[in-house]
């Protein structure tokens, strides 16, 4: 029986957003657990859909676990310094008290950026390496790692969702389980590759139900007997850092097993560039041909606000979709789910039934992006609680504060008091919307809708308005970021300003 110390550290950083994931944040419950300590990392994690449940589930009858520190949050601005090293010294402090050790399994993210790093997630594993020495340390990653090389480093093998939607979390801990036995078994891999593609991927154009990505994500899946670990990861390009971008990693017995899966799979993706570019509608453009679509139809259109997703940083509160729907007098929508905890305070203040008139959301950005005035009807309220159903991160008890579903005309407006992605159902069931009787759909997502929404839908359309979740990588003011990447498929070449480096 070995033993097998266990942790996370996660967040999928936009650095190009105003606001800040400080200890706080990930100490507050809201689409996902708060931070947790020892023994409660493996009682609150197990039986649910992260990385981690999937590994302890693997493990746990056979392998001493020693948990440390487990902490993830939703996407945002950079974390904090504070942030940062209060959650990792704490998790060092726990692997040093726990050695020795026979591995080290974390449960990472790849795409955090903080004030002072640009690769956090290289800094922890770094940091874990110093600390236990010549024994194996596997990482699970998200999909959208900007994976570096100092990651590649300091880990014996990185296991990486290979869906996109997300509904692979927990099978990615179970990979990362067997890979870590098999390294206990046989030791660490004598090769190790890294592979940087030349060109930013949007992320409506990461998705693995379609192509380029879905042939992509399934050849990565395919590493060979004589490899221990191979992954594509494809990159969150709201991260300012110089590794950002698509990977190829490859862990293998021998170093040419490594060079040459990569060189392979890397060389793929290069032939792809093309067949990445992605196409979204301007909002008022979607909206109209939605109602043309909706039009006598018994399913409904569903539209992607993919520009102000929070899963990539989007405050959740902009209105560019909202006006266009209300331009056109838009009848049978809902849209959500729409964060304005002010909003959502006078909703229970005035009661179901009641009419308030306010100012809507607005008021976190971009330039251009204004509030909507207006008389709502508090068609319904809600606590804010309730457990995940879906297929993207099913069975979490979340929490976003005081929610309500306020009537505008036509449209029914799912409101929030904390940011979340419209990965799931229910938290437009939580305020009792019938989805399947709405004619219109508005999600604030960019793709991870899709796994319970699009099985809805008679039809999908992404539109394009004013958010944080930029869908062209080239509008991004990069400072970091190494010259010569292609800022979008076949787009220009990065030049950084004079002040730029790393």
């Amino acid at each position: 029986m070995s033993r097998i110390a266990l942790g996370g550290f996660g967040h999928e950083t936009n650095s190009f957003v105003s606001h800040r994931a400080d200890f706080a944040y990930f100490c507050e419950r809201r689409d996902r657990p708060p931070l947790v300590r020892g023994a409660d990392v493996i009682a609150s994690l197990l039986g649910g859909s992260y990385p981690l449940s999937g590994f302890v589930a693997a493990v746990q009858d056979d392998h001493m676990l020693l948990p440390l520190v487990w902490a993830h949050g939703s996407a945002g601005g950079c974390v904090t310094d504070d942030a940062f090293e209060r959650i990792v010294g704490e998790m060092m402090e726990r692997l040093s008290a726990a050695m020795p050790v026979d591995a080290l399994y974390l449960d990472l993210h790849g795409a955090m950026v903080t004030e002072s790093l640009e690769d956090a997630e290289g800094e922890i594993l770094r940091r874990a390496r110093a600390i236990v020495g010549d024994v194996p340390i596997v990482a699970s990653l998200d999909y959208h790692a900007n994976v570096t090389p100092e990651m590649v480093e300091h880990a014996d093998a990185l296991e990486i969702f290979r869906t996109y939607p997300h509904v692979d979390r927990p099978e990615t801990g179970r990979r990362a389980a067997e890979t870590i036995v098999r390294l206990l078994r046989r030791g660490r891999p004598a090769g190790r590759a890294l592979r940087k593609p030349g060109f930013l991927i949007p992320a409506t154009s990461q998705c693995t139900l379609v192509e380029p990505s879905r042939s992509i994500a399934a050849r990565s899946a395919e590493p060979g007997e004589d490899m221990v670990a191979l992954g594509y990861a494809a990159g969150f390009p709201p991260s300012d850092l110089f590794w950002c971008g698509p990977a190829i990693f490859a862990y293998g017995w021998t170093q040419q097993a490594a060079d040459s899966a990569a060189d392979a799979l890397a060389a793929l993706v290069e032939r792809r560039e093309a067949d990445f570019a992605s196409r979204l509608l301007p909002a008022d453009a979607a909206i109209r041909e939605a109602l043309a679509l909706s039009s006598g139809a018994c399913r409904p259109v569903v539209v992607a606000d993919a520009q102000d997703n929070p899963g990539g940083g989007g405050s959740g509160d902009t209105t560019g979709v909202l006006r266009a729907l209300i331009d056109v007098d838009a009848q049978g929508a809902v849209l959500g789910i729409f964060c304005d905890a002010d909003a959502a305070r006078a909703a229970h203040a005035a009661g179901e039934g009641a009419w308030i008139t306010l100012d809507l959301g607005g008021r976190s950005g971009p330039a251009g992006v204004a509030p909507i005035h207006g008389r709502f009807l508090v068609k319904r309220l809600g606590s804010g609680r309730f457990r995940t159903t879906g297929s993207v991160a099913g069975g979490v008890d979340a929490d976003l504060g005081a929610m309500a579903l306020l009537g505008l005309g036509g449209i029914d407006i799912v409101l929030s008091s904390r940011r979340m992605q419209a990965y799931d159902r229910a938290p437009f069931e939580h305020v009792g919307v019938d989805l399947p009787r709405c004619d219109i759909v508005v999600v604030k997502s960019a793709v991870h809708f899709r796994a319970e929404f699009e099985p809805l839908a008679q039809a999908v359309i992404l539109a394009a308005a004013p958010g944080g979740f930029l869908d062209d990588p080239a509008q991004f003011p990069f400072k970091r970021l190494r010259p010569g990447v292609h800022l979008r498929p076949m787009g220009p070449a990065h030049v950084p300003s004079g002040d730029a480096g790393r």
